[in-house]
């Protein structure tokens, strides 16, 4: 199993990013999705994640200001990320697990993580 990051980038505040993140190597349609990330210094914390039907949850402070997708045509999921902040700056990574959406944020349902996409936002 393969989870491959891409869209990272500078970004000044106020900005927007589309991450993407292709899976190979697992039946993706039947996997719940997330966006995590990793601030330097901090723990690993969810951003959002996807079921595979599509229910979408939000953590708080992303909410209303980005939006998850997956194209399970193309076994990709997405993440757009809107009015960027200095906050909002870290090592995003993509997951993969079966399991309900709380397993899945709570990350003891995840069996796959991808490498990583560092995002920066200047202030």
């Amino acid at each position: 199993v393969q989870l491959q990051a891409s869209g990272g980038g500078m970004v000044q505040a106020g900005g927007s990013l589309r991450l993407s993140c292709t899976a190979s190597g697992l039946s993706f349609s039947a996997y719940a999705m997330g966006w995590f990330r990793q601030a330097p210094g901090k723990e690993r914390e969810w951003v959002s994640v996807i079921s595979g039907s599509g229910t979408t949850w939000y953590e708080a402070s992303v909410k209303g200001r980005s939006t998850i997708s997956r194209d399970n045509a193309k076994n990709t999921v997405y993440l757009e990320m809107r009015f960027l902040q200095p906050k909002d700056t870290g090592v995003y990574y993509c997951a993969a697990g079966q399991g309900p959406l709380r397993s899945i944020v709570q990350k003891t349902a995840v069996t796959n993580w991808g490498k990583g996409t560092l995002v920066t936002v200047s202030s």
